[in-house]
């Protein structure tokens, strides 16, 4: 592999007899240090890596002297800065720690919003997160959207980042949300298999109907009924960006309070004011990481962290439930 262009934000590997035949994904995995597998997956699906001048699939398999074009915008010029921000911390120690995210938080600092996340949260409890994140993300091995609320796990050694996020990768961490979805689910349980990727017109959302979507897995089952809606525990195999939101509202029963792919119509299901009233008020996507599993960095050992629903939802339920009876 030779390479040109280091300093621009536009890298050119050019693949040599030893790289004939690799997978373009694995290629640039093992050829650029500053991103994972994943990262490399995200880079090529947003168009953001070339060969030969052309936008390629993950899959396709390289050839000796192609010229594969990788586009890194940096990051904007502000360092993350401890903040001084209540954190509900389920579990720390020196290799991790586990925090409990309120719904409202954002994750790390991004355009639109410059403080108050979680990173400067961390930042200033931690002291010591892991920088392989970068200046804007130290420590953060994944992410809860803003309006999702529960679990969450930072590393604050590079060596736990490095093999939590290899963990993620591989599908090895076990994740179950609650979610609140309008509707009466057909069926105790069930699963949906669909692909995640881009909104073909609309690049801030993501769809089931992606020309590039990944395969998703969600797993879901039943907790309770109420009639116009139903409480699920549902566990994801996978780690796409908004895939519980866009796989249930793709089968019809679309998590209350969200905004982004919810059905504003199905308000007009509920007959009672009061309760009518009660689920407008629920000003976020009614969806809460509820129990995280993963080997622990340091001991090897699988360790499992629960958190119960926040009020806002466990108030909802409450009013579901007497407005069926």
């Amino acid at each position: 592999m030779s390479i040109s262009n280091e300093l621009s934000t536009e890298t050119n590997f050019t693949v040599t007899e030893n790289d004939n035949g690799l997978r373009l994904d694995v290629f640039l995995a093992a050829n650029s240090s500053a991103l994972s597998r994943s990262q490399v997956k995200i880079a090529i699906e947003e168009g953001d890596v070339l060969v030969n001048g052309k936008a390629p699939k993950v899959s396709q398999l390289l050839k000796t002297c192609d010229v594969v074009t990788l586009k890194q915008n940096p990051p904007e010029e502000a360092l993350a800065s401890p903040q001084d921000i209540p954190l509900n911390i389920v579990y720390e120690d020196e290799a991790i720690i586990v925090v409990n995210k309120e719904a409202g938080m954002v994750v790390h600092p991004a355009p639109g919003n410059a403080g108050s996340t979680l990173v400067n949260a961390l930042l200033f409890h931690c002291h010591d997160l892991s920088g392989i994140g970068g200046v804007l993300r130290p420590g953060i091995v994944h992410r809860l959207d803003k309006g999702t609320s529960g679990l969450i796990v930072a590393a604050k050694t590079n060596d736990a980042h490095r093999k939590l996020s290899a963990q993620f990768e591989n599908h090895e961490v076990h994740k179950m949300y609650n979610a609140l979805v309008w509707g009466d689910i057909k069926g105790n349980s069930g699963e949906i298999v669909l692909p995640v990727g881009r909104h073909p017109g609309d690049r801030k959302k993501m769809s089931t109907r992606s020309k590039r979507g990944r395969d998703a897995l969600t797993l879901w089952k039943v907790r309770e009924r109420y009639g116009v809606a139903t409480l699920l525990d549902v566990e994801i195999k996978t780690g796409r960006t908004h895939q519980i939101r866009v796989h249930l509202a793709d089968r019809g029963y679309p998590v209350i309070g969200d905004t982004v792919y919810g059905n504003p119509a199905k308000i007009r299901t509920v007959t009672d004011s009061t309760l009518k009233g009660q689920i407008k008020a629920v000003d976020r996507q009614a969806l809460h990481a509820a129990e995280l599993s993963f080997l622990h960095p340091s001991t090897g050992k699988r360790v499992v962290f629960t958190a119960a629903m926040p009020e806002d939802m466990t108030n909802l339920c409450t009013h579901l439930r007497k407005g069926k009876e």
